[in-house]
């Protein structure tokens, strides 16, 4: 079991009458139990506490006038993720894959899955299904895209991310997931906090389901899997913006965090690549 403190701080400055949805708020679930957390509003304004999703998505609506706003979240977790030998995890037949599953293999928002299933079957379709053919999937994404932030927006899809040859997490997210969903791999995008993140900020990894189960991944390599601490899960980064806002307003600064209480945990190694990570 790992403790990790995590936490975030925006400010905005809003110019009319706002509706805010924050999703900053951790998912709980027996595999990241909630030690403490605080959610504080500067200046104060009355939250609305919301959980929108059965996988655990927890948002906080707050409407406030033209002014200043500050959110500041925190929280203290513990980690408890099932951890299994990477080779030893295979495909799950499509005929025995869960009824809420199969949404994951449909094309959405981001990832137009359905448009790249030759793509996908000329490079992947040659390899052994399961752990392995995901691992290559973002080895590819990460061998051929370019981390390059503000490279992207709000409406790049994982086709414009092809063509572009370069993204942010978000981004790598989405093209492995549709990759994975190409080769009929269910896939599904996690916005979470992540230790050892540099620059520390909100990241996108995703999670495949292989042998019954959902594994984590992250195509950007930019934190170990094992250090990602859950906030929500979606079919794409449309489910699960850390902001939505209805009106007018201007975030200005933002902080975000993600600290391991213990330095000795070999999940947060990055040269750990044998241990497959569920948390769901």
């Amino acid at each position: 079991m790992s403790q990790i403190k995590v936490g975030s701080r925006i400010v905005y400055q809003v110019k009319s009458p706002t509706t805010f949805l924050f999703n900053i708020s951790v998912a709980q679930n027996e595999h990241q139990p909630i030690v403490e957390e605080a959610l504080t509003v500067e200046p104060f304004h009355e939250i609305q506490e919301c959980v929108v999703s059965p996988l655990g998505n927890r948002l906080v609506r707050l409407s406030v006038p033209p002014g200043n706003l500050e959110v500041r979240y925190d929280a203290t977790v513990n980690l408890n993720a099932e951890q299994v030998e990477a080779t030893e995890v295979g495909e799950t037949p499509y005929e025995q894959l869960p009824a809420d599953v199969l949404t994951y293999l449909n094309p959405s928002r981001y990832c137009e899955s359905d448009e790249l299933l030759d793509f996908a079957m000329e490079q992947f379709g040659h390899l052994l299904p399961g752990y392995s053919r995901v691992t290559a999937i973002c080895n590819w994404t990460y061998n051929e895209l370019a981390y390059t932030p503000g490279s992207t927006g709000p409406t790049t899809t994982a086709r414009d991310v092809l063509k572009l040859k370069q993204g942010v997490c978000r981004d790598f997210s989405h093209v492995a997931i549709s990759l994975c969903r190409a080769m009929g791999v269910p896939a599904r995008y996690v916005s979470g906090y992540a230790v050892n993140l540099n620059p520390p900020d909100f990241h996108g990894f995703f999670e495949a389901y292989l042998d019954g189960r959902w594994f984590l991944f992250d195509a950007t390599r930019l934190a170990p899997v094992g250090g990602f601490v859950r906030i929500s899960t979606g079919r794409d980064a449309a489910d699960v913006a850390f902001s939505t806002i209805r009106g007018s307003a201007t975030n200005v600064d933002m902080e975000v965090w993600a600290n391991q209480q213990q330095s000795n945990d070999e999940l947060l190694d990055p040269s750990n690549v044998e241990t497959a990570v569920s948390s769901a």
